[in-house]
């Protein structure tokens, strides 16, 4: 088998910890430079049809999403540092009209740029939806038009967090009709 493919260290480093450390604080500019990095993701016709809301410890706004969580992510995530709610900005307001076909796509690209920028920071993160979204959407009171896809947990990983930072394998991607 050829030899691995390198890729950059800020994606060769990224993995979702099991838990995270729950003394760990993040800094405003630490949360400034998270959305600042989705922002500058690329977007269909540059529509940009996303939204986040950062949610710290101890905000009225992180004990909403820790209460919708389910019990598989109930156990660890509540212990990051930063809970971020990622949006979609699903219809035009007021239709049925999609805003931007490849909104979700867009959103998912946004996510990705903060998750590496949360590496380049120091960060772990860990990208979820093992929560109630009915009842988040209820408790965050989001507009219509707007829609929660994903949580996204950052902060510092626990000591004893699992380390598996295995990708899928080399066979689980394709390229194109045939294997290479």
């Amino acid at each position: 088998m050829p030899d691995e493919p390198a890729v950059h260290a800020l994606l060769a480093e990224r993995w979702s910890p099991a838990a995270f450390d729950p003394l760990h604080e993040i800094d405003d500019e630490q949360v400034a430079s998270l959305l600042e990095a989705a922002r500058w993701a690329p977007s269909a016709g540059n529509s940009q049809p996303w939204s986040f809301l950062a949610c710290r410890r101890r905000d009225a706004q992180h004990a909403d999403v820790v209460g919708s969580l389910s019990r598989s992510s109930a156990g660890w995530a509540p212990d990051a540092s930063l809970l971020v709610v990622n949006l979609c900005h699903r219809w035009v307001d007021g239709t049925e009209w999609d805003y931007s076909e490849f909104a979700d796509y867009d959103l998912g690209q946004a996510v990705a740029h903060m998750t590496i920028e949360g590496v380049a920071l120091g960060l772990a993160s860990r990208q979820f939806r093992a929560f109630d979204l009915d009842a988040l959407t209820r408790a965050l009171d989001v507009p219509p038009h707007w829609a929660i896809r994903t949580v996204t947990a950052f902060g510092r990983a626990a000591a004893d967090s699992a380390t598996s930072r295995t990708p899928r394998t080399r066979e689980d991607v394709r390229w194109g009709a045939t294997d290479r």
